[in-house]
């Protein structure tokens, strides 16, 4: 019995001492939780705002919705731009195809894809660079200066540039192989000047990313300040998007042809080559991101115009009360 007695003793300590050990370390991988968000499906570029409030642009209208991710569902103010991007004609209103969102101080600056339509048509209402006011609840949305409507020429008439045969991939249609198709913006670390990133074309299966160092000026009349290309090793993937967080930038990478294949993650300081992140991006389609300076972590934004609501995509719902995206806040390491 004495053996019973010092097994159970023992027992009883190792119990003890467990309760008393320290939680195993969090690990590396980003940890998320998913948020729905009403009123547009196609999100595609995004601004903060206030802590935890953001902008979101939707390349299936030209309407800028502001919505606050601690309490996720119906926009809290919607902003249509059409008319003061002089896309209200005759024949209606013409689609801009906002595709990226950055925030330069106390404005925000927009783009659109500078690609032809997926019929491969030109349209110049595809053709936009421009800086808004921040949006803010209950607050219009003000325009900077004009709308620049000549970057395409510019980036195809820059000398560093001329290798990557712009001209030619302007072409095409933006999902084929060679097309162009611009997806991400961001503030640079100085605060003054942007970052551009292509999903397409993909030199040599690199990322091709161009800075303009003088946005602002660029929206009173300036023309463009550009930097040479920058080129990133992203799996043979394009930039959908990209926003500066804290000491580097964090990237979300897709097929530049395939709307839903293998979208990545990834994190970069514009000194090394980008690093992967491990995500869950499983039934995900990202196409922008909202980095909070003070967040340890960033919201990704899910394109979900495709995505089924009782046997309608999405993109086709009459009822905006129907339509809705999803974000995903992915914890960074």
């Amino acid at each position: 019995m004495p053996t019973r007695r010092w097994l159970l003793l023992l027992a009883s300590l190792w119990s003890c001492a467990c309760k008393h050990q320290p939680p195993p370390a969090a690990s590396a991988r980003p940890a998320h939780a998913e948020l729905q968000f009403r009123g547009s499906c196609d999100a595609s570029g995004a601004v903060p705002l206030q802590p935890l409030r953001f902008a979101v642009a939707d390349d299936e209208d030209n309407t800028l919705r502001v919505y606050d991710a601690s309490a996720p569902g119906a926009p809290l103010s919607a902003s249509d731009l059409s008319l003061m991007l002089g896309l209200v004609g005759k024949k209606g209103v013409k689609e801009a195809d906002l595709e990226a969102g950055t925030r330069l101080g106390e404005h925000a600056l927009w783009l659109t894809s500078h690609g032809r339509n997926s019929q491969g048509e030109r349209k110049r209402s595809r053709m936009r660079f421009f800086a808004t006011s921040t949006p803010q609840h209950g607050e219009p949305v003000q325009l900077l200066g004009q709308p620049y409507d000549g970057l395409l020429s510019d980036l195809i008439g820059n000398p560093e540039l001329a290798r990557f045969h712009l001209a030619e991939a302007a072409q095409l249609a933006p999902k084929s192989p060679g097309g162009l198709n611009i997806e991400g913006l961001t503030a640079q670390r100085d605060q003054r000047s942007v970052l551009i990133g292509f999903r397409n074309p993909v030199p040599q299966g690199r990322a091709l990313l161009v800075s303009v160092y003088n946005p602002l000026a660029v929206m009173r009349g300036q023309r463009p300040e550009l930097g040479g290309p920058v080129l990133l090793d992203l799996g043979g993937l394009g930039v959908r998007a990209i926003g500066l967080w804290r000491d580097g930038y964090v990237i979300i990478a897709g097929s530049p042809t395939n709307e839903r294949q293998g979208a990545r993650l990834f994190r970069w300081d514009a000194a090394h080559a980008p690093a992967a992140l491990e995500a869950d991006l499983a039934d995900f389609n990202p196409e922008a991101l909202v980095a909070f300076e003070q967040e340890p972590r960033v919201l990704l934004l899910s394109d979900d115009g495709e995505r089924m609501v009782d046997g309608t995509a999405c993109k086709e719902l009459r009822d905006p009360a129907r339509k809705g995206f999803r974000g995903r806040w992915v914890q960074l390491p």
